[in-house]
């Protein structure tokens, strides 16, 4: 049984018995139950900010790995950014001046991607700020990447057109000049033979015996085969493309017709002395996009540096040109 309880009473000086109204025992009940809870809420706040639930901490070694992919993601696509900026320098840099071709424009390079709203979907997150950038930085590299794939393909194409212009270009010596004794009248003005006047001779002359082969300086297809006892005399024209032609006169007879593909180093004829010559020899031009050109700076592939100042030596001291 609960113990009674007894209050002094003064005036009878003596202990009454204590009674509680249903009153005061709810009240009393009702201290003890929010003091109660008090205590609780107190315990679970304590608990809340200094110790974690094994939910929460499932959760945070989750977050931990996500921040760890994350940064690497980025340290990834900040190396990817780097060897796509040193493959683009190196495409306008190097590859495109070898090719003779255009750099890509940096506004086609760097161009944006899509529409404003592009990224509308990606909003409304806690972290949509972070995901919405790593989107756009991956979007932007995607762009960057093919973009580049479309400039080396680009660029396989003119390789392969370069080989071809390579093999076009007028780049031996028309005749065999081996000593380089058969050089005679150089590209410029000279003393015209017949007129004894200073006319401008558009070509390169070389002495030899008629009958000496003359060779195709480079690739390409015979444009004309004409037969004549004025001015060139018997001459062949080639058209090599990529705006080469060159022209080989004073022939004594032909080895090749109208429309015959040919080689470098072909035999396409003789030397003579057809047409207005004054001996023996061979009248060569070179033309680009139809100019003359001097035909000396095109003999990279016969000669050497030294045989190349040699050459420009004995064709300047001539004077008199034999046509």
């Amino acid at each position: 049984m609960p113990k009674s309880k007894y209050k002094f009473n003064p005036d009878s000086l003596s202990f009454d018995k204590v009674s509680l109204r249903a009153r005061d025992v709810f009240l009393r009940l009702m201290a003890f139950f929010v003091g109660s809870l008090l205590v609780a809420v107190v315990y679970y706040l304590v608990f809340a900010i200094f110790f974690n639930s094994p939910k929460e901490k499932i959760l945070l070694r989750e977050i931990e790995q996500l921040a760890l992919q994350y940064e690497i993601i980025q340290r990834d696509m900040g190396n990817m950014e780097k060897v796509i900026v040193q493959l683009q320098e190196t495409d306008d840099n190097l590859y495109r001046t070898i090719f003779e071709a255009e750099p890509i424009p940096v506004t086609l390079r760097e161009g944006g991607v899509g529409g404003v709203n592009r990224y509308k979907e990606l909003e409304g997150f806690s972290n949509s700020n972070i995901v919405i950038e790593t989107t756009r930085k991956l979007d932007r590299l995607r762009k960057q990447i093919y973009m580049q794939s479309k400039s080396f393909d680009e660029l396989i194409a003119l390789s392969r057109k370069k080989g071809e212009m390579l093999g076009a270009i007028p780049a031996i010596l028309p005749i065999s000049n081996k000593d380089l004794t058969r050089t005679a009248s150089g590209f410029g003005n000279r003393v015209h033979p017949i007129y004894k006047i200073i006319k401008f001779h558009a070509g390169m002359d070389f002495t030899a015996p008629t009958g000496t082969e003359i060779y195709a300086t480079g690739n390409g297809r015979i444009q004309s085969v004409i037969s004549s006892k004025r001015g060139l005399g018997n001459h062949i024209i080639i058209d090599h493309g990529f705006g080469y032609t060159t022209v080989y006169a004073h022939l004594d007879r032909f080895n090749v017709r109208q429309g015959q593909k040919v080689s470098r180093g072909d035999v396409i004829g003789y030397v003579g002395n057809t047409g207005l010559s004054v001996a023996p020899h061979l009248h060569y031009e070179v033309k680009l996009n139809g100019v003359n050109v001097d035909p000396v700076n095109y003999y990279f592939n016969d000669l050497s540096p030294d045989e190349y100042e040699r050459m420009i030596e004995i064709a300047s001291k001539t004077g008199q040109s034999f046509d």
